[in-house]
């Protein structure tokens, strides 16, 4: 049996196998880095320090200044938001839905 051999390609055809190689090379690269970024991005979210979620039978005590009374209480977004009377002054606090930290305070005075 005589085996079949294939001629040496043309300068052109060598250049084009080349050409090709190259571009391959190049996409190879390119979707090797797309996929690390997803991981990367995935990762981040899966891991990042935004703090684990409060379960849902948490007690937590919150000290209201002597006197005080709550007006109201309502959700804005991810915010919980009572709005206090302290002795005649209107005071608002905020404070995080799901770690139930304070956020913020404001105050209401009226101008003598």
């Amino acid at each position: 049996m005589t085996d079949t051999v294939a001629p040496e390609p043309t300068p052109e055809q060598a250049a084009l196998i080349a050409r090709v190689r190259r571009m391959m090379l190049i996409a190879g690269l390119t979707s090797a880095l797309a996929v690390a970024v997803v991981l990367i991005a995935v990762g981040y979210r899966l891991y990042r320090g935004e703090g684990s979620p409060t379960p849902s039978t948490t007690d937590i005590t919150e000290a209201l200044p002597r006197g005080a009374r709550i007006v109201s209480t309502a959700v804005a977004g991810e915010r919980l938001v009572l709005t206090l009377d302290i002795g005649g002054v209107t005071e608002i606090r905020t404070f995080d839905a799901r770690t139930l930290k304070p956020a913020g305070k404001l105050k209401f005075v009226s101008e003598p």
